[in-house]
């Protein structure tokens, strides 16, 4: 079977578990097994009752009200627990792309095939995920589950958010984190998706709402998403130019020789007072170019997810 042909048949997210199971095959398998096979909490299914199995799950209301008998299905107890953060403002569905496909994505289109790959990971390590999607409001919450019924579901919002991109919309990085932050009630990995593009004024905030997280006991990863051709180096042709801030609609025309220096030289400043203040409070900062292959997400997963088993 052609593996890539089948793929660019149809729109890019249509195939999205078979596109993060093609990213992820061959990379990682067997470093780890849940030890853990007891029962947690959370129900999570029903499956038909066959003659010879303990009772003791047996859901008598159902029976009673079906006649037939089946028991409940819960989570099994894992070894981690991963939410997934996902940043959807209007600056991650830079650049604009006529179509993605595996050799070229925006920075979206990026995040949401990382994300999948992830979750293919960790439904392969029998771990439980998480997903939470924001902008300047907050559409879409999932607690962690291992579920396959949950799995997919995550799937079918990564797949509609890669398709769609929906009404322009700005950054609110700081309130939707420390709302995540009071929904995990548990100690997770917690793993965030974003070009982290908001006012300088809001800087502190955001920390303040990672420190939340952090103070909760969860560790903390970011992915830090960016076109770096265009975004750190500003590598435009110096010919007369419009540039449009996506979130607010402001445009500024130049010359772009005339301010690269300046650019980059402010770029550089921002991305290391990010790092230093990461580094300070035990947050893990990962710089990552749309251009390149998914390697550096990966590698830097399973440092974390080791260090946090």
């Amino acid at each position: 079977m052609d593996l890539k042909g089948e793929l660019h048949k149809a729109p890019l997210f249509e195939n999205l578990q078979l596109l993060a199971r093609q990213v992820v095959e061959g990379y990682i398998s067997g470093i780890h097994k849940s030890p853990f096979h007891g029962y947690s909490a959370e129900f999570a299914e029903h499956k038909i009752y066959n003659p010879g199995e303990s009772t003791k799950h047996i859901d008598w209301k159902l029976y009673a009200r079906t006649d037939k008998l089946y028991t409940k299905r819960y989570e099994e107890e894992t070894n981690l627990r991963c939410h997934l953060i996902l940043d959807s403002s209007a600056s991650m569905y830079y650049p604009a792309l006529a179509s993605q496909g595996l050799d070229r994505l925006n920075k979206m289109g990026f995040s949401v095939l990382a994300c999948a790959a992830l979750m293919e990971l960790l439904k392969k390590q029998r771990d439980a995920v998480g997903l939470s999607v924001f902008s300047d409001h907050y559409p879409y919450y999932a607690p962690e589950k291992g579920s396959e019924r949950h799995y997919q579901m995550l799937l079918a919002a990564l797949g509609r958010i890669g398709s769609d991109p929906g009404k322009p919309a700005g950054t609110d990085l700081h309130t939707h984190l420390h709302l995540i932050a009071e929904k995990l009630k548990r100690r997770s990995l917690v793993v965030l998706f974003s070009d982290l593009f908001q006012d300088r004024v809001e800087d502190e905030q955001l920390f303040e709402a990672l420190r939340h997280l952090k103070y909760n006991k969860h560790e903390v990863v970011i992915f830090h998403v960016t076109d770096g051709a265009s975004e750190l180096e500003f590598d435009f042709e110096n010919t007369p130019r419009k540039f449009v801030d996506v979130e607010s609609g402001q445009t500024v025309d130049l010359y772009p020789d005339a301010v690269r220096e300046a650019y980059r030289e402010a770029v550089t400043g921002y991305l290391r007072e990010i790092k230093l203040v990461c580094a300070r409070y035990g947050i893990t900062y990962v710089g990552v170019d749309i251009a390149e292959p998914f390697a550096r997400v990966f590698n830097s997963f399973m440092v974390q997810r080791q260090r946090f088993a």
